[in-house]
């Protein structure tokens, strides 16, 4: 019998593990979120972003990384306390309502549906590299089936399958990428202390705001996949082995528990997504912005690929398409994962779908999987270039990130959760919502 996730039942309580190796065989959610966050942002953004700024703006990339992780922590024990994943926790938002919503789902909604050029450009992304692999087959024949194969793994699959796939997905190119920076000391692309101590100085030149904006929107974590985690937690099982929330010392110490759970599953991933995020951007830096080579259009993947062919010779390009196709394809493939779940909620927030229902949300999910891989393909079809798709989508993601950290702060300090955090907690959680605040603040004044 398939049990729902999604439906708390005193029945399927379970005790977190204490020790270290079971408290790691429960970890999951956050390396999903690793697929998605080793992708575009990583393979596009940030390297293009190190293209054209060089070192400086390392320092954006690093805060990107760490100062998102208190409002993704924020979520998790919410929806661990509550058993509610993003978009039901949105709809509990105060404010105006428009029909059986609230304004933050239609928001969310509106912001997200925005965010389609974004994945739109990672599907042309994976053709790009494909057509270049086998070129009988056309960049746009390839965007088609690209987008088919990966509606079918997700329309067919579940959570257990997602999160195998989605580390087998990352962990070739993650080593892959480590490699290269070492490699790039042998080089004349050699970086040295000068330039990693340069880009720590808080520097942000007016011809990169817009780049470092969408940067930061898209690595580390962003506002749509700290939303995404809640899912995940849930799918994982940590909500209902919690149990529904009571006032008792049992559910007391089993919440804490896997919270702690939830605690390390998010900080083990977020090193790993930190590592290879600075990775990528170190080889933008070094090598084409030394060359002076920006990624745009149809030869996206032919100056990507320079930073592997320069660093490990001519032979790297195999490697490097190989590695680049896995890590786009992976963002492409757990994005839609999340997508299926989230829109499906949001659906069944305005009335469109019975999100309680096992059997409705499964059609919704199979629906969905078909349907946006073809909007996508379409965007594509339409603006062919996929550097640019990229970065609009970075700059929507860091407008969803203004509203993820309201919401924390509702949660956090409106709603009654009975386990609250300590001093140290909160001072971290305010510090990461002041830092999203100021850079969009200062990124909006730069521009104007």
């Amino acid at each position: 019998m398939n049990h729902d996730p999604y439906i708390l039942d005193a029945a399927r309580i379970q005790e977190p593990p204490r020790a270290l190796s079971g408290q790691l065989r429960q970890l999951g959610p956050g390396f999903v979120l690793s697929a998605s966050i080793v992708g575009s942002g990583e393979l596009i953004a940030t390297t293009t972003l190190g293209a054209k700024a060089g070192f400086v703006t390392l320092w954006v990339i690093l805060v990107s990384c760490v100062v998102k992780v208190a409002i993704q922590l924020e979520f998790g024990r919410h929806t661990i306390q509550t058993g509610e994943p993003a978009i039901q926790a949105f709809d509990q938002l105060p404010g105006p309502r428009l029909g059986r919503a609230s304004w933050a789902v239609w928001t969310w909604l509106i912001l997200q549906l925005a965010k389609m050029m974004q994945v739109g450009g990672i599907v042309g992304g994976v053709a790009l590299i494909l057509n270049l692999v086998f070129p009988a087959i056309s960049v746009l024949a390839w965007a088609v089936i690209s987008a088919a194969v990966v509606a079918l793994l997700v329309s067919c699959e579940g959570y257990l399958f997602i999160e195998r796939f989605s580390l087998l997905l990352i962990a070739v190119f993650t080593l892959l990428t480590l490699a290269c920076v070492g490699f790039v000391q042998l080089t004349p692309y050699a970086m040295t202390s000068s330039d990693l101590l340069g880009g720590l100085q808080l520097k942000l030149p007016s011809d990169t705001v817009v780049l470092a904006l969408a940067a930061f929107g898209l690595t580390g974590v962003g506002g749509d996949e700290i939303m995404h985690y809640t899912y995940w937690l849930i799918e994982k099982g940590y909500a209902a082995s919690t149990g529904p929330q009571c006032d008792d010392k049992a559910w007391r110490a089993r919440a804490q528990g896997w919270i702690h759970v939830m605690y390390l599953d998010a900080v083990l991933s977020m090193v790993v997504y930190s590592l290879v995020t600075a990775a990528f951007y170190l080889l933008g830096a070094a090598v084409l912005h030394s060359r002076g080579t920006i990624p745009e259009g149809f030869s996206m993947v032919e100056t990507l690929s320079s930073m592997y062919t320069e660093t490990l010779g001519p032979w790297a390009r195999g490697v490097f398409l190989t590695g680049a196709f896995v890590v786009l394809f992976s963002t492409l493939f757990s994005a839609l994962a999340a997508w299926t779940r989230v829109f499906s909620d949001a659906f069944g927030r305005i009335g469109l779908i019975d999100f309680t229902n096992l059997a409705a949300r499964q059609r919704s999910i199979i629906v969905i999987a078909w349907l946006f891989p073809l909007a996508w393909c379409a965007l594509f079809f339409l603006y062919r270039e996929p550097v640019s798709m990229v970065i609009i989508g970075g700059i929507i993601t860091s407008v969803i990130l203004l509203l993820v950290a309201v919401a924390a702060l509702h949660f956090r300090f409106a709603r009654d959760n009975p386990i609250h955090p300590g001093r140290c907690y909160d001072i971290a959680l305010m510090t990461s919502v002041l830092a999203i605040t100021a850079l969009a603040v200062y990124g909006v004044v730069k521009l104007v």
